[in-house]
This record gives structure tokens, sequence and C-alpha cells, in this order.
């Protein structure tokens, strides 16, 4: 089949679980990651200065973004020449691995320099595997129904919402129940083990998913790689163009329990409980969004959305840190998480629309990853030292103005150039 097609709804539903199950897990460790930061600077950075180890971590967080786009140009073009399910069995069994690694690696206390450098493999690993995940996976999704791409879509960010919930509600139970020796010795390492058990599951329900019906029969005649680099700049400029705010804002939204605890004081297990509200609000309202959003055209939602999240970042910044409060950080998160629910409905079909069948899972991949690397990964390091170097807590905060405006300019694009509405 050269073509997409409605598919019968059992087979829709399993497509979805097959597609969302290795995204949930990709995101549920990075944000694990970024939500254990503090403690993994303990146990793998030496030296006694707290806000350095805080850095060292979120650097090598960033770092390992930079093995994505070459993940994703060699696991998309899997994907596109030998088929979206062949890559997304690979995708989790090395994102299994990493996980592994990173669960038993000793501290820098028994290895020495052995400890860090374990890590960055770890996390490069991940990286190159979820460089392919994104690509493949969202073009497994819009393509079982055309009529329903913004929705079916929509999962492979729900999925991200989950995860968000999920860490958070992990970060918030244990910085409750364990005191912070046993939290930097052992604790943070938990929802990583948990991770573990989750790729399994994953690995049997893609073994046993059927392929998408946009498959060609026959691979592609020329090398997909080089076809989209020689075809498609245009589409990678509009698909990372639209993430750029996107991606800043999961990250800003991540780093934002570590900020309030370090920077504004307030409580660890509380702060963290916030973040769980907005992973709840990202799970439910992305797929409402997407449904929306195929009812009422996606640039239109995406770009109010985005307009919003630009107006309100600097003051919903300024609120927290003037009234730092556990009722006001839970509720410009929730504001946020709404905004961000809304633009992220419809995001990933926009972006599968930037590319033709034969080269999308490579486009989404590299495009993808390209822009998390530099907008996301770096995300935490940018907002950390944005208010070392500058003193204002509120300045992450005209960063996503920025981001949202490089959207806003991406999508008009893609509107009025592709026609993609």
């Amino acid at each position: 089949m050269t073509g997409t097609q409605t598919r019968h709804p059992a087979t829709t539903r399993r497509a979805i679980a097959a597609a969302t199950i290795g995204n949930a897990l990709e995101w549920f460790d990075l944000a694990a990651y970024a939500l254990m930061a503090a403690y993994i600077g303990k146990t793998f950075f030496p030296g006694g200065n707290a806000a350095i180890q805080l850095v060292q971590a979120y650097a090598v967080f960033g770092i390992t973004f930079l093995i994505r786009p070459l993940g994703g140009l060699v696991l998309g073009a899997y994907a596109d020449r030998h088929g979206r399910k062949k890559a997304l069995v690979l995708t989790i069994r090395l994102m299994v691995v990493g996980t592994l690694l990173l669960a038993i690696m000793p501290g820098y206390a028994r290895i020495g320099v052995l400890a860090p450098l374990g890590v960055i493999v770890a996390r490069l690993l991940q990286g190159f595997a979820a460089g392919g995940e994104f690509g493949a996976a969202t073009s497994f999704l819009i393509e079982q129904d055309d009529r329903r791409k913004g929705f079916l879509g929509s999962f492979q960010f729900a999925s991200q919402g989950f995860s968000t919930l999920l860490s958070a509600g992990f970060a918030a139970g244990l910085t409750a129940l364990l005191s912070n020796d046993a939290m930097t010795s052992w604790g943070w390492r938990v929802p990583f083990v948990f991770g573990l058990l989750v790729g399994p599951v994953g690995y049997y329900i893609r073994r046993h998913v059927d392929e998408s019906p946009a498959m060609p029969s026959e691979k592609p005649a020329t090398s997909t790689i080089r076809s989209l680099f020689r075809n498609h700049w245009g589409g990678l400029l509009i698909a990372g163009g639209a993430l750029v705010v996107s991606t800043s804002l999961n990250f800003i939204l991540q780093s934002l329990p570590t900020f309030a605890i370090k920077t504004l004081g307030l409580d660890d297990s509380l702060s963290f409980v916030a973040l769980v509200i907005t992973g709840f609000v990202l799970t439910v309202g992305t797929p409402v969004a997407g449904l929306l959003a195929d009812r009422h055209g996606r640039i239109r939602i995406m770009v109010t959305a985005a307009v919003l999240i630009g107006v309100s970042a600097v003051p919903l910044y300024v609120w927290v840190t003037t009234a730092p409060s556990f009722l006001t950080l839970t509720a410009a998160m929730t504001i946020l998480g709404l905004l961000k629910a809304a633009y992220f409905g419809a995001l990933p079909s926009v972006m599968a629309d930037a590319f033709p069948p034969h080269t999308r899972a490579t486009g989404l991949s590299f495009g993808y990853n390209a822009t998390v690397g530099v907008f996301g990964g770096f995300t935490p390091t940018i907002a950390a030292a944005l208010v070392a170097t500058t003193g204002s807590p509120v300045s992450p905060g005209c960063y996503l103005v920025l981001t949202a405006c490089l959207s806003i300019a991406a999508l008009t694009v893609a509107h009025r150039r592709r026609g993609i509405r």
C-alpha cells in the first residue's frame, strides 16, 4: 500500500500504543534526569559546590543531545527504507541499554573519572536511539488515518505529558519519603530502574503491531538522506522552527521545580507536585487540542497558543519570583502547561506534513532532534546561566519570548507557502 487509509479501530489503538510507549520511556528518562540533576551532580562530579555540580549535570544532559541528529538521520533513514515497525523495535532496544547503564553506574567516589564518562556514554546511547524515535513513531501515527492526523499525532506528545507526570510523581514521592543523603546515595536511581521495567513491554507491543499503510512495497531507489538535504530543506526549516517554542517550554517546565528549590527556597516535594499537576494537564489536554485542531485548523490554534506563550512568559516568571509559594508556582506552571498543550496537540502532524512519505521519518527525526539539541537540551543550562549572569530570575521568561517569535514565523511560512492548515 502506498497511501494512508482509514484502518480498523483496534488496529489504530495498537498503533497508538506501539508508537507512544517508546516515546513515553524516552521522555520519562529525560524528565527523570532533569528532575534528579542535583543528586546526579553530587554523585558523578567532584567538588563541593552544589551550583557547579548542577550546571555540570545539566551540561551532560545537553551535550548528549548533540548525537540525536545523527541518530535521527541513521534511524530515520532506516525507517523510511525498511519500515516504521522495524525502526521502532530497534530504538527501544537501544534505549533500554542506555537506561540500564545509567541505573547501575557507580559514583565518582568509587570509580573516579570513569563515573562521569560512563554517564556520558549512557546518555549518548540513549540520545542516538531517541534520535530515530520521534520520526518513526510520528510517521507511524499520522499515517493511520488522513482525516485524524492532528488527533493521532497528538498522542506522541501526550505521552511526553504522561512521562512528565510519572517522573514528577517519582520525584515528589522520593523526596518526601527519603532523606537528602538517601536520595544522593541511591534514591535518584529508582526512576531509572522503573524505566527498565517498561522497556520489555514496549518491545513486545512493537514486535506484534502491523506496519504503516503508507510504506511502499519496494524500497526507495535513491538515498533518503541525500533526497532530504537536496530537495527538502524548506521542510526541515518549517518543522524545526515550529518546534522551537514547544521544546524550549518543555524543558523550562521540567527545570522550574529545581529552579524553585535552589533559587526561591521552596520545598522539594511540593515543587515536584507542581510538575505532577502540569504533567496531568499535558497528558489530558494534548489529545483534546489535537482533536480540536482537526476540526478548526491546526495552524490557527498553534499560532494563538504561541502568541499567548510569548505574552505571558515574563509576567508569570515575575509572579513566581516576587511571590514564591507552592500555589503561585503551580498556577504559573498550569497556565504554561495549558498553553503548551494547545500548541502541542497539532504540532506532530504539522511537522509531518512538511515532508513527503518517502523522506518523512528521516526529515522528522533530523529536524526534530537538531532543534531539540539546540533549543531543548541546552535550555536548562541556558536558563541557569541567564539567571547566574544577569542576576535576574526572570531572564528565562525572555528566552521563551524569543522562541515563541521564531515558531510563529515558521508556522506563517508553513501556512502561506505550503498550504498547511
